[in-house]
């Protein structure tokens, strides 16, 4: 069965953008194991707010890989990028995992991280920690979760002061 990977950036105070939804912090002189990551996966998942932030950075990044939106808001219409989904998170993620293919990445944003968690829908969970305070922005963590278990897996220093973790969630 394939595997749901939340693969994502913070910094040090747990902010995973400006509250503009900008990540011009986020650091780009390192590949930061993204190269062997993405060639692990085939399908990427995100909301509706991260897409329309994607969408600004110039080429679509997710050009052959298979691109789901999940959106609150019915009158979203799928486009050559990405099948809007308005439909159950955890019925539509359970069929996805039998679905043939490589591992299912979750992309962000605050608000479905909190539904794929609380949900036990994520597996992994790889996290890189930018050595900054922004002091403000949109968390991780948008809402309260109630207590989860992870097992360390892995952790990678980088000259740039970046640390990555990488964990497995308990069930």
């Amino acid at each position: 069965m394939r595997k749901v990977i939340l693969f994502i950036a913070s910094s040090l105070d747990s902010y995973i953008a400006r509250p503009s939804g900008n990540v011009d912090w986020l650091f780009t002189d390192q590949d930061y194991g993204y190269s062997e990551f993405d060639a692990g996966v085939d399908t990427v998942v995100m909301g509706r707010k991260t897409y329309e932030q994607v969408l600004t950075f110039g080429e679509y990044p997710y050009k052959g890989k298979k691109s789901y939106v999940f959106t609150r808001h019915p009158s979203c219409q799928s486009d050559n990028n990405a099948e809007f989904i308005a439909t159950d998170v955890k019925n539509f993620v359970d069929d996805l995992r039998q679905v043939d293919g490589k591992n299912i990445w979750l992309v962000g944003g605050s608000l479905l991280i909190h539904d794929f968690i609380s949900k036990n829908l994520v597996d992994e969970l790889i996290l890189s920690i930018h050595p900054i305070v922004l002091g403000e922005g949109i968390p991780l963590f948008s809402n309260q979760l109630t207590t989860t278990f992870l097992k360390l897996t892995g952790c990678q220093t980088y000259s740039s002061g970046l640390v990555q973790l990488s964990y497995n969630f308990m069930g």
